[in-house]
Parts: structure tokens; sequence; C-alpha cells
């Protein structure tokens, strides 16, 4: 079972954020292109073939999204989308804002051939 098998939980607040090395151990996982950017939040940029390709691919995060009730903010312009993710309530990662990256890469792999 990997990691987008699982379902997010939704933070309700009052639990710490992941130890560091436990997200370091999940980034592992999660594959190549994520990273922690400089406020500790899981981040990703994916490219594809045109604008009409970033928003075709936002939207399906979005309903991922919506689905696990679990939201990422989302970058979208010509050519790119940038999904970062992180529990808002916490301003920290949980297991589960890996388990929504992970579900944002079975997302991507329609627009991986598109993109080139």
């Amino acid at each position: 079972m990997g990691l987008a098998d699982n379902t997010c939980v939704p933070c309700r607040g009052g639990v710490s954020p992941l130890p560091v090395d436990r997200a370091q151990a999940l980034l592992t996982e999660l594959g190549r292109g994520w990273s922690l950017n400089k406020e500790g939040h899981l981040e990703r940029l994916y490219t594809v073939k045109d604008f009409a390709q970033s928003l075709a691919f936002a939207n399906k995060v979005g309903a991922v999204a919506e689905a696990e009730g679990h939201h990422p903010d989302l970058y979208v312009a010509w050519g790119k989308c940038k999904v970062e993710v992180w529990s808002h309530k916490i301003n920290g990662l949980t297991e589960s804002d890996f388990f929504l990256a992970a579900k944002v890469d079975r997302e991507f792999e329609p627009f991986r051939t598109v993109a080139g």
C-alpha cells in the first residue's frame, strides 16, 4: 500500500507537526519532484504543455482535495502548476499532507505524456 492509498484525516488542531526526521522519511517515499520549501511546506512544480493543461490539472487536484477534505494552495500559470501542501491548522506537516501529495502525483500521470 502506497501513500496515495491512504485517506486524509482532517486536522482539527491541537497536535504537533511531524518531527523533521519523520517528514524527511515520508518525503523520500513521495519520489522525485517534491521538496520542503523554506516554510517547511511540501511543494512541487508540475510542467505541462500550455495554460489549458495547467488549469485542467489544477481542477483535477481540486477535485481530489475536495474529496479528501484537505486543500493545497495551487499556483496556475502557462505551462505549469505549483502545488503547496501543509496543514493550516497547525502550520506544519501531518502524514495526511504526504497522502495528499501522493494523490496529486497520481492525478498527474495522464498529463505526463502530454507534457513530454
